[in-house]
C-alpha cells in the first residue's frame, strides 16, 4: 500500500512535468495537481488534496472544516 510520502512523490513528479493530475495508486481516483489548481487561478473550496492556496483563502471559498489536510513539503 502506498504511503503519504509515496503519493507526495508522485504528486511532485506530476507538478514538475506540469501535468494537471495523477491517479492515486491506492484508490485509483483522479487527483488534481497543485500545478493545475494554481493555473486555474482560484480556490473552489471543495477541499482539494493539493490545494495551493493558503488556509484563509480556502476557508473563505467554503472549504469544509472536516476536509483532510495534506502536508505540502514543497510548493512545486
Amino acid at each position: 500500500m502506498a504511503r503519504t510520502a509515496d503519493i507526495q512523490r508522485i504528486h511532485e513528479r506530476a507538478c514538475r512535468r506540469r501535468e494537471n493530475s495523477y491517479i492515486d495508486p491506492v484508490t485509483g481516483f483522479f487527483v488534481m495537481s497543485a500545478h493545475y489548481l494554481r493555473e486555474r487561478g482560484y480556490c473552489c473550496g471543495a477541499g482539494c488534496r493539493h490545494c495551493p492556496y493558503p488556509p484563509d483563502v480556502q476557508a473563505s471559498a467554503g472549504r469544509p472544516d472536516d476536509a483532510p489536510s495534506w502536508e505540502r513539503k514543497s510548493s512545486t
